[in-house]
């Protein structure tokens, strides 16, 4: 699951921009409005946490253009504002849910869960193409003839693949989404990783099949 922080306070931002790797989100960090703002019109984006109290652009200014453009992706904002009528303008503007600093890591996260699955309350919590299934919660895939467990990459990857069955997917749009903008792996890191999945779709007995199409990107499809 990626997400884009938007915190100017940059020790406070990489503290966060760890806690959350640690808990198996891919994160962009930027520390200004300006940017946020470019970064949510540039790409997809499961969440953005946001900070009210930016420069160049504050928070609600970047929350009110993105919703204006149709961009519904949750908002959690963080505010060192704690009066109601502050927590009021940030919900009327879009905001999914708000946090008030100082605030714990537990409670961060558990917004986060919250307001993501609010989102995709609709997906369930595992995805079956051919004989595979893909366990959302553990990181695990599956058949009838065992299972083994995923990486946090692995697992990114090969959900979106699943959720595009059928799809060519583009390297491009597969780095962009799960390493991010700022990663500083190279983009044959994508194929190292689908050598590792196919692998592991072959330890469990798999009947589908990542299939490359050369210098394009990758289809996930049920094998002939």
């Amino acid at each position: 699951m990626r997400l884009l922080l938007a915190e100017d306070e940059k020790e406070l931002s990489n503290a966060l921009v760890a806690v959350l790797k640690h808990n198996n989100y891919s994160v962009d960090a930027v520390y200004n409005g300006l940017d946020a703002y470019d970064y949510i019109i540039g790409a997809e984006y499961d969440g953005i946490v946001l900070d009210i109290m930016m420069p160049g652009l504050d928070g609600l200014t970047v929350l009110e253009r993105i919703r204006e453009k149709g961009i519904q992706t949750p908002v959690l904002l963080l505010t060192a504002k704690a009066q109601v009528e502050d927590r009021i303008a940030g919900l009327d503007t879009g905001a999914d849910d708000y946090l008030t600093k100082p605030f714990a890591m537990g409670e961060l996260l558990a917004r986060i869960r919250a307001m993501t699955r609010r989102r995709a309350e609709f997906s369930p919590n595992t995805l079956k193409v051919g004989n595979v299934t893909l366990d959302r919660e553990r990181f695990v895939i599956s058949t009838k003839n065992g299972e083994t467990k995923l990486g946090n990459k692995e697992f990114q990857v090969l959900e979106m693949l699943m959720l595009n069955r059928n799809i060519l997917i583009s390297t491009e749009r597969l780095m962009e989404k799960i390493w991010g903008f700022d990663a500083e792996a190279e983009i044959s890191v994508v194929w190292v990783y689908i050598s590792y999945i196919r692998k592991k779709l072959s330890a469990v007995g798999a009947d589908v099949e990542i299939k490359a199409s050369r210098g394009v990107g990758y289809t996930l499809e049920v094998k002939e």
